[in-house]
């Protein structure tokens, strides 16, 4: 991993941590695999972002390595066919990157039913006390109807964390059923039905070539006035020009952490535009949240030692429909 990254989340004491369970210079960190004559030697791998690609070239300097303990979400930058040809175990902290999204996307569901950001642009510029009521007809959270696209891990702890909230919650996932949604509290519809039905739109499934530009124009323009759209998962789920047209008439709004491109261009309206919300890019875990990751990877690790499964084992068959 970067050693940025290494600095992050494996403080001093949590790399103390592993001496108690692996044979670790706690110190050392690679962030590449050009000079590592130990890699011979090393059966676990933790890595996280910035790893090199695990080839067959590096694989064959590697021959007692067993498993890959991954301190971040997806594995596909680094886990090749390679690794899976020779049995290698794989193990992925994307449930545990995806709480801190979850919490990002029920909070701008929340606000963005309560007209949150708008009112408080108003009052900030105008200083008005208006009868929001009036201003605002219907707004608020009760039996609004939230729909949720994707039902990744990301999507089902957003629909878990809704659950204490009074919302009509759809789902739309061609790999899941009416049952399987109706166990996660929701009702599960085809795609343009959640579009149009919506006051909310949030987005979680994965950048996959059937994924490209799932919110085109023609369902951007099919989406409710007034509606809220959510992206939290990739730039290329949305047609970024068609985006921006329809936030631009002021028709829907918009909460918006990753985009195509990203970051955007300067001169992008989205940046400015009063109905649109534009982060770059932090709804995963930063901060405090990487000890997070870190707990979850050193545990990952522990069980390997005591000759148990992984609790979060990646499987490859998997990786063709997940992020």
């Amino acid at each position: 991993m970067g050693r940025r990254h290494r600095d992050a989340m494996f403080p001093p004491a949590e790399r103390q941590r592993l001496t108690a369970y692996v044979d670790i210079d706690p110190d050392h960190v690679a962030e590449d695999f050009d000079d590592e004559p130990a890699l011979k030697d090393v059966e676990i791998l933790i890595t996280s972002w910035g790893c090199p690609v695990l080839d067959e070239d590096l694989l064959a300097r590697a021959p007692a390595l067993k498993a890959i303990v991954h301190a971040a979400g997806s594995v596909k930058h680094h886990v090749t066919q390679a690794c899976w040809d020779r049995g290698i175990a794989v193990s992925s902290a994307a449930a545990a990157n995806a709480v801190p999204v979850a919490e990002y996307t029920v909070a701008a569901i929340l606000f963005a039913n309560k007209r949150v950001l708008e009112i408080g642009g108003i009052y900030r510029e105008h200083r008005d006390v208006s009868d929001w009521s009036q201003r605002f007809p219907g707004f608020g959270n009760y039996r609004r109807t939230v729909g949720v696209v994707g039902a990744s891990l990301i999507g089902r702890k957003v629909l878990e964390l809704l659950r204490p909230y009074e919302l009509d919650l759809l789902l739309a996932d061609p790999y899941i059923d009416a049952e399987q949604a109706a166990a996660l509290d929701a009702r599960h519809v085809e795609l343009d039905e959640l579009v149009a039905d919506s006051d909310v739109v949030t987005l979680h499934a994965p950048a996959l070539p059937e994924t490209h530009h799932i919110l085109d124009a023609r369902r951007l323009a099919s989406m409710r006035d007034g509606a809220t759209l959510i992206n939290t998962a990739r730039g290329s789920l949305v047609d970024t020009a068609a985006l921006t047209a329809e936030a631009a008439s002021g028709r829907i709004h918009a909460v918006i952490d990753v985009t195509e491109p990203e970051v955007l261009p300067a001169a992008s309206p989205l940046y400015s535009l009063p109905n649109v919300l534009l982060t770059p890019h932090i709804a995963g875990s930063l901060g405090g949240e990487l000890r997070r990751i870190t707990s979850s990877a050193i545990d990952e690790v522990v069980r390997y030692c005591s000759q148990r499964p992984f609790a979060h084992a990646v499987h490859r068959a998997a990786l063709a429909t997940s992020a």
